[in-house]
């Protein structure tokens, strides 16, 4: 199960480092105000701002969907066929 735990830890400080970095500097107007990083972002100037833009809600989603894949939904997975080939075994 650590292996499952690093990887999703892995993702989620990863895809969570690259958000909070393109958040900052699209989604931070200025530092005094409460809207830090969710703030709406600016109107693309060009291609490399609309692909930085749209990778914001891309590293979000990796992150939460990541660690709760490899912290949740794999171990649960495991259980769940461990118990029905237990299940399978007794019967």
């Amino acid at each position: 199960m650590a292996d499952e735990f690093i990887k999703g830890f892995g993702i989620l400080t990863g895809a969570g480092l690259l958000w909070m970095t393109l958040a900052g500097w699209y989604q931070t107007p200025s530092f005094f105000m409460t809207n830090q990083l969710i703030a709406p972002p600016p109107e693309p100037g060009n291609v490399f701002d609309a692909i930085s833009i749209f990778l914001i809600d891309v590293f979000l989603w990796t992150a939460l969907l990541g660690a709760f894949a490899f912290w949740i939904l794999i171990p649960a997975g495991k259980e769940l066929a461990a118990a029905i080939e237990e299940h399978g075994e007794s019967n």
